[in-house]
């Protein structure tokens, strides 16, 4: 109808009232069967009390049950008529084992059906036969069965959503992690590739102003270096932004950094590089190569901006288990009020998770030393 809210009753509410009205009307239709008998004052007290003892079965399941399985032990040896108070006490019964309660249950249950078996033995009104009373055992268990099912089932229930949310709340903190280390590779992608070349062509840039009215001939040599640095640079930042945004490119692109490639990057550092290569080089695995030529790169990055040097050593160790680096430069160390970055620790990072090790600091004999060892087996 408009204007009149609809509210939703709860099952359990429906049920209690429908067994409320149902055991408080057995006395009325039992009296309307049995014109022949007269019903007394434990036909008309013992269902309402069993009812009531329903209403509060939730609050106080033991009491309750108590209380529904006295009214039933009176009323069966005490009254006259056959009603249907049973439903009341199975009612609570249910809801005393549905609460966990199902030993008590149990206990109260059997002492029940001792009391309703020593009632009807010593009533002179027989309301439950043989057949009947074994009926009625059936009932009474099944019923105490039911309850606990029920606690059983919705425990099951309250697990299986427990680690549901426990399963999306590992995937979500998985997916967090896995974020943060794909953010954190990006960076230091783009602090290796980017801050290498910037710092080429500065320094470059640097070197073609000062020459480029003298010997205006070097200073071409400079730009021609700027030239290709940057559009290594540009190359580097449309790959990492193409792994960001996950397009597949059909153009081809230059080959990727390669430790064999190793003198190009010295060449381009705008530095007098000595390269030593001990034992036989070799193809190594992806990963291994990619960080063995930023480790180089950054160190080479770190030589042009802090050293104070145009030189610097790179010597490559090829071992059965391993590849060891070690770049070396010869200056008097970072200049005053130099900012510290992040590029040792970027290094440290590719390192420690390929396994390996790195160390940076200053040399002995002066200067700065980057040494790293990566390690082979067990990458694929």
């Amino acid at each position: 109808m408009p204007g009149v809210e609809l509210r939703r009753v709860p099952v359990e509410t429906a049920i209690t009232v429908l067994v409320i009205l149902t055991v408080l009307a057995g006395t009325v239709t039992m009296a309307a069967l049995q014109p022949e008998v007269t019903p007394n004052v434990w036909d008309y007290t013992m269902p309402p009390v069993a009812c009531a003892a329903a209403v509060f079965r939730r609050r106080f399941p033991i009491s309750a049950l108590l209380l529904a399985g006295a009214a039933a032990g009176f009323y069966y040896p005490m009254a006259r008529l056959d009603g249907w108070i049973l439903l009341a006490v199975l009612l609570t019964l249910f809801t005393a084992a549905d609460l966990g309660h199902l030993a008590a249950a149990a206990t109260i249950t059997v002492a029940g059906l001792l009391a309703v078996t020593l009632g009807e033995m010593n009533s002179p009104i027989r309301h439950l036969d043989d057949s009947q009373f074994l009926l009625l055992g059936g009932w009474v268990f099944a019923t105490l069965a039911m309850g606990g099912m029920s606690r059983n089932r919705r425990a099951y229930l309250a697990e299986a959503g427990r680690r549901l949310a426990e399963a999306e709340r590992t995937r979500e903190e998985e997916a967090r992690r896995r974020a943060a280390e794909e953010r954190l590779r990006i960076a230091r992608e783009l602090h290796d590739t980017l801050g290498h070349n910037i710092s080429m062509i500065n320094v470059q840039a640097g070197a073609a102003l000062h020459r480029i009215k003298d010997r205006p001939g070097q200073a071409e040599t400079a730009l021609a270096t700027i030239k290709e640095a940057s559009k290594e640079a540009l190359r580097e930042l449309r790959a990492t932004l193409g792994v960001l945004r996950q397009v597949d490119e059909d153009s081809p692109t230059s080959p990727a950094p390669s430790l064999a490639r190793v003198r190009e990057l010295a060449d381009r550092s705008g530095l007098t590089v000595r390269i030593e290569i001990l034992g036989e080089p070799r193809a190594l695995p992806a990963e291994v190569d990619h960080a063995a030529v930023r480790i180089v790169q950054e160190a080479l990055t770190n030589v042009t901006r802090h050293s104070g040097t145009g030189t610097a050593e790179i010597v490559i160790r090829y071992g059965g288990a391993d590849i060891a680096l070690r770049i070396d430069d010869h200056g008097p160390g970072a200049r005053p009020g130099s900012e510290a970055g992040f590029g040792i620790i970027g290094m440290r990072e590719r390192a420690t998770a390929l396994g390996g090790t790195l160390e940076a600091g200053p040399r002995p004999g002066g200067g700065f030393r980057v040494s790293a060892r990566l390690p082979l087996r067990g990458i694929s």
